[in-house]
């Protein structure tokens, strides 16, 4: 079984594998269903959707019936007004079939001007804030893709008390000196918040390549080699109190897991490093996001 530990101060202890139910997005009823068995199996009980998911709500609808009370439930919103972030929280609410959210996270805030609106009076923070207040949310949280993800992350935690940030994170993301130190400061802040850290893409291998297969279930390509998957999962676990989100591509969804349950610490840093460094040559490792040449999807 996976270990668990606080998600941030919600009082609720996840799985430190977290479902990325992007996975779901053009899956099969009967697949999907298949899916939560593993899940399950595997002690994970946290899942993170988006309404822009596909139909992974409607997926996991389906389970909630039965297990609503085994898993953190958790979506996003891409509206930056109050009135289309509550537009999302009900619709949301309406396709998963409950009647709360343990979480609504404002989905890639990274954009100046999407975050001047969704921070100002009727942005998307007060409408986020009111469907709390109702009873429709029990938290708020932030996500974010490419290298400025930790940096405007850290200034959202300036302007409001989120219980938790959503950003890349993986060796070839750090060993970009900006992102590194951006990624440092923030995971330094909200340890003291006592903010739950979630990190994505931490087993990507690297974006598509021209010559790459037709069949992708990813927008980039994940690492399947089992042992280089299991060195990346363990990478991002060596590291106390951070979360990693399962990859899109649910071919390494059961592997994913596996690494986790199975996961040790390494005896000293520079092990795992120097096993993941030999990785990024031999499987041609790439961060997917870098500074100025590769900030979006």
């Amino acid at each position: 079984m996976i270990k668990k530990q606080p998600f941030g101060q919600t009082q609720h202890a996840s799985s430190r594998i977290l479902f990325g139910a992007a996975a779901l997005a053009a899956m099969p009823e009967n697949r999907a269903d298949e899916l939560l068995e593993t899940l399950l199996e595997f002690g994970v009980n946290h899942i993170d959707t988006a309404a822009m998911y596909g139909a992974s709500e409607l997926r996991i609808a389906r389970w909630m019936p039965a297990h609503r009370k085994d898993f953190f439930l958790a979506t996003k919103t891409l509206g930056r007004t109050a009135e289309t972030a509550r537009a999302d929280i009900e619709a949301s609410l309406e396709r998963l079939q409950v009647e709360q959210l343990d979480l609504i996270q404002f989905h890639n805030l990274v954009d100046e001007e999407g975050w001047r609106t969704a921070m100002s009076p009727g942005g998307a923070l007060e409408g986020a804030v009111e469907a709390r207040r109702q009873g429709l949310v029990r938290f708020i949280g932030v996500t974010g893709h490419g290298t400025y993800a930790a940096a405007m992350h850290l200034r959202s935690l300036q302007e409001y008390e989120f219980s938790s940030v959503l950003l890349p994170y993986s060796f070839t993301m750090m060993q970009s000196e900006d992102y590194a130190a951006d990624f440092e400061a923030l995971l330094s802040e909200c340890q003291k918040r006592q903010v739950a850290v979630q990190t994505i893409k931490s087993v990507a291998a690297r974006r598509w390549t021209e010559d790459a297969p037709a069949r992708r279930f990813s927008w980039y390509e994940p690492i399947q080699d089992p042992a280089a998957l299991q060195r990346a999962v363990s990478w991002v676990l060596d590291r106390a109190g951070i979360f990693l989100n399962t990859s899109s591509d649910a071919r390494i969804l059961r592997a994913t897991l596996k690494a986790a349950a199975e996961h040790k610490a390494a005896g000293h840093p520079f092990e795992r490093n120097h096993a993941i460094a030999v990785d990024v040559t031999k499987f041609g490792l790439e961060p997917l996001f870098v500074r100025g040449v590769s900030d979006q999807i």
